[in-house]
């Protein structure tokens, strides 16, 4: 992987139009689904998942509209407390951020926005797209993508941080909305590179 990526670009700058692979890193607290939607986007089925110690590394392929063709190579990132200082060395030179969050679990919603608006503000994440997996809204008490909007203070990131961002619904156990959110996450990747050219041209 390193080979690709060169002196501090990301994979984003080598991209021929749509072809290559993205590297993504797919963050969040301990029990929020993150490995469970890994294995559901490899495999299309299932997995019985233990909690992860260090990381989990899947290259897995968009099925549906722009994003279908398209490889992800998915870092999947153990969320317990004493493991998220890690992250950033999985972030850095990323092309997109998924955040997998638990939809139920209103407790922790403040624990998971202090994660999440830390790891949007690093400097080495500027403008990353972040794409929120709002899982298991299969149950009872799932709070819907417009309430975690507000309970997240995802608003700031887009106006403040520059980031692109997006919150998708999902069932990490049935698959429902983790293909959807892979292509929304491509486009915004693409809408990203196109605002980076653009920005170049200016500064020309």
């Amino acid at each position: 992987m390193g080979a690709n990526m060169g002196k501090n670009t990301s994979l984003l700058d080598a991209l021929p139009s749509g072809q290559g692979t993205l590297h993504v890193v797919m963050l969040g607290l301990d029990s929020a689904g993150k490995t469970t939607a890994l294995y559901r986007l490899k495999f299309d089925q299932y997995l019985n998942t233990v909690p992860t110690i260090g990381f989990n590394c899947e290259k897995v392929k968009g099925m549906i509209g722009k994003a279908k063709g398209i490889n992800f190579l998915v870092w999947d990132v153990g969320g317990q407390e004493k493991l998220r200082p890690l992250w950033k060395s999985y972030t850095r030179c990323t092309d997109g951020i998924v955040f997998v969050l638990d939809s139920v679990d209103v407790e922790r919603m403040e624990e998971a926005k202090m994660e999440l608006i830390r790891t949007a503000k690093a400097p080495e994440n500027s403008g990353v797209p972040i794409l929120v997996l709002a899982n298991k809204q299969d149950l009872p008490g799932a709070r819907e993508p417009r309430e975690l909007e507000k309970l997240l203070g995802l608003t700031e990131l887009g106006s403040g941080g520059g980031h692109l961002w997006h919150v998708q619904p999902a069932c990490a156990i049935t698959g429902e909305g983790l293909q959807e959110g892979l292509e929304v996450l491509y486009e915004m990747i693409l809408k990203r590179r196109k605002l980076a050219k653009m920005s170049k041209k200016k500064t020309r």
